[in-house]
């Protein structure tokens, strides 16, 4: 099972609960007060989705390595470029 079939599994899952306590749709005979707060819990749960991925963006943002070797070895071939290039008779 691929990931996006796990999240799609969940959510319709939750979507159903959700459905069914709001409308009441097996006749459960729930208390109002469940279905007065099971009515925004979508909402809910995507500003918490949204709050977890900026802070999960951020973090990684954050904590990203540098490449310093990387980079150090990328200047060297740009400037044995350069210089093959002025070999072979083009002015930069």
């Amino acid at each position: 099972m691929t990931k996006l079939m796990q999240w799609l599994l969940g959510a319709s899952l939750l979507g159903t609960v959700w459905a069914l306590v709001t409308f009441d749709l097996l006749e459960l005979s729930l208390p109002r007060v469940y279905r007065e707060i099971a009515w925004p819990m979508p909402l809910y749960l995507l500003v918490t989705f949204g709050c977890y991925s900026l802070a999960t963006v951020g973090f990684r943002v954050a904590t990203f390595n540098d490449c310093d070797e990387a980079a150090r070895e990328l200047q060297e071939q740009i400037t044995e470029a350069k210089e093959d290039l002025r070999k072979k008779g083009l002015k930069l």
